[in-house]
């Protein structure tokens, strides 16, 4: 169980860290919005435990960032809007965050910094020049990189999030999205993620499509 006192704590220092000189409003509603919103029941994989770890890893990569605490914001926000059934959701958690944060408080270039890097995630494929989008990138990606088990329960649980489409129809599309993510160049692009995530992420994918094919 993810713990929410923590993950409010951690909410309040990236905002307070983010914000304009003089603050803002209490960052506690703001808070407790996005905790609800990655507690809603459609959610499977893209829930509190996926939020923290993309927190955590965030973390594991500060150091590559140009801004950690804009890069902690944008994953707060990254899958704030989530309907499996949707193609838009990126978008819309990039406006929730262009509406919300200047509200609490946050200048208005870091507030379309963060809207940015949600919207990076359709594509996962930041610029050699952008190290924020490097580092949020690398930290949502970082699952694929887990071992077998926990891989394995990504992969149900991705499924579950997909319960509304047919079994073939969601192997092609499954196998269609690995196929992609093998052909890149690279999956991460921070020196730690090449390091540490890269060949073991590769395996795993590859492992999945093998058994999709089986299937």
């Amino acid at each position: 169980m993810a713990d929410l006192d923590a993950l409010r704590l951690r909410f309040t220092r990236a905002l307070e860290a983010a914000r304009a000189p003089g603050g803002g409003p209490d960052p506690a509603p703001y808070a407790e919005n996005l905790l609800a919103r990655w507690q809603e029941p459609q959610r499977h994989y893209h829930t509190l435990t996926h939020l923290t770890a993309v927190l955590d890893h965030v973390d594991a990569l500060e150091k590559y960032a140009a801004d950690p605490d804009v890069v902690r914001l944008a994953a707060w926000f990254h899958d704030a809007v989530y309907l499996p059934d949707r193609s838009e959701n990126e978008e819309r958690s990039a406006r929730l965050a262009e509406r919300a944060l200047p509200e609490a408080g946050v200048p208005d270039a870091k507030t379309a910094e963060v809207a940015r890097l949600v919207r990076l995630t359709v594509t996962h494929a930041p610029a050699a020049d952008d190290p924020d989008g490097q580092v949020l990138c690398d930290a949502d990606l970082a699952i694929l990189a887990a071992p077998p088990s926990a891989y394995a329960t990504y992969t149900t649980q991705v499924r579950e999030e997909y319960h509304f489409v047919p079994n073939e129809a969601f192997r092609e599309g499954r196998s269609t999205i690995l196929r992609q993510l093998l052909a890149l160049p690279r999956l991460f692009h921070t020196p730690y993620g090449q390091e540490h995530w890269e060949a073991t992420a590769r395996y795993n994918l590859s492992s999945e499509l093998e058994l999709l094919s089986a299937a």
